[in-house]
C-alpha cells in the first residue's frame, strides 16, 4: 500500500480500505477526460483527440464505443433526471443525451456570441447546468477541437438555467477555468485554473467562491495550490473533502485546504468522478487510461 499513496495526514489512512488499490480497466486512448458513471451499471469517459466517447460496463469489464464520432467531447455528468449532460469543444455547446440516444442543444452562446470550448460541468440540486469555457478545442493547431477565433473576449464561467433558457455570466476572473464543483452543501463552488498550460506565470491554483441565492458566486479566492502539475477535473465525497487530478497522483484536500495524501497513478490524470453501486469506486481519467480505486468513503 505504501507504493500507492503518499500520506501527509492520519486522516487520509482512513479514507483507505486494505484492499484499496489502484486498478486499469481500459488504455488506448489518447486524452481521457471527463468520466462518469451511471447507475444502469457503466462509466462514460472521453478520448478527445480520437474524438469519441468510451463506455466500459460493470458487469463483465467489456469496453467499447459509446459515440463516434463525438464533437470531441470533454466533460461528462448526469443531470437530475439520470440524463448525460456533456461539454462539446466541436459542436461548442454544452449538449445532452436524451434517452432515446438523440443529443440536443442545451446552450452554445452567450448574448448571441459562441462559447470558446465548454470544457467541465457540473449540475445544481435545482437542475442548473454550471459549466467552464477555456479556449483549448479552438487554439490553433488544436487535436481536440476545429481551430477557430473566439466571439467572446475571455475565458468565462456560465450557469444555465434549462427552465428558462437563461445564460449567466458567473465569472470572469480567471485565465482558463476549467474543472469545476460545488460543496456538498452547494454554498461554494470550486473552479481550477489552468492558464499555466501556456503560459507558467500564471498560478496552478484550484480556487473558491461563496455561492449566493444558489444563482451567483462572490469573494473568490485561492482555494489550494498544486503541485506537482495542475488540478484539471476534481470531486468532492461525503466529508466535503476535494479529490483532484495532478500529474502524479490524485490529491486529496479538506475544506480547509489542508492536504491529505495523495493516490499515486502512473499517467498525467484528467478527471475523476465517484460511482459503483455504493458510490465508493473512484474512476480515474489519465492520459491513454481508464482507472479505480475502492475507497473507504462515498462521493456527493
Amino acid at each position: 500500500m505504501s507504493d500507492s499513496f503518499e500520506i501527509f495526514d492520519d486522516r487520509f489512512r482512513a479514507l483507505l480500505r486494505p484492499d484499496s488499490r489502484l486498478e486499469k480497466l481500459a488504455d488506448g486512448c489518447i486524452w481521457a477526460e471527463g468520466p462518469v458513471y451511471v447507475p444502469a451499471g457503466y462509466v462514460v469517459w472521453s478520448d478527445i483527440p480520437n474524438n469519441r466517447m468510451l463506455r466500459w460496463n460493470e458487469s463483465d469489464g467489456s469496453v467499447e464505443t459509446f459515440r463516434q464520432p463525438a464533437n470531441y467531447t470533454n466533460g461528462n455528468t448526469l443531470d437530475r433526471q439520470g440524463r448525460l449532460i456533456t461539454c462539446e469543444h466541436g459542436g461548442r455547446r454544452v449538449s445532452r443525451t436524451e434517452p432515446d440516444g438523440t443529443v440536443v442543444t442545451v446552450a452554445d452562446n452567450y448574448q448571441g456570441k459562441k462559447f470558446n470550448s465548454p470544457n467541465d460541468v457540473v449540475v445544481k440540486s435545482d437542475g442548473t447546468i454550471w459549466f467552464t469555457d477555456p479556449p483549448y478545442g479552438i487554439l490553433p493547431g488544436t487535436k481536440e477541437g476545429y481551430a477557430s477565433e473566439p466571439d467572446l473576449d475571455g475565458c468565462y464561467v456560465f450557469r444555465h438555467d434549462p427552465a428558462s433558457g437563461e445564460t449567466t455570466l458567473l465569472i470572469d476572473d480567471m485565465v482558463k477555468p476549467n474543472g469545476i464543483a460545488f460543496s456538498p452543501d452547494e454554498q461554494r463552488l470550486y473552479v481550477a485554473d489552468t492558464g499555466a498550460s501556456h503560459d507558467p506565470t500564471v498560478e496552478r491554483v484550484i480556487r473558491v467562491y461563496d455561492v449566493v441565492d444558489g444563482k451567483s458566486v462572490t469573494n473568490g479566492r485561492v482555494f489550494c495550490h498544486i503541485d506537482p502539475g495542475m488540478a484539471d477535473g476534481f470531486r468532492f465525497d461525503q466529508n466535503g473533502y476535494l479529490y483532484t487530478s495532478s500529474a502524479d497522483s490524485i490529491q486529496v484536500y479538506t475544506e480547509d485546504g489542508t492536504r491529505l495524501g495523495k493516490i499515486l497513478v502512473p499517467e498525467k490524470i484528467a478527471n475523476c468522478a465517484f460511482g459503483g453501486p455504493d458510490k465508493n469506486r473512484l474512476f480515474i481519467t489519465a492520459s491513454s487510461s481508464l482507472y479505480v480505486i475502492d475507497l473507504n468513503t462515498r462521493g456527493i
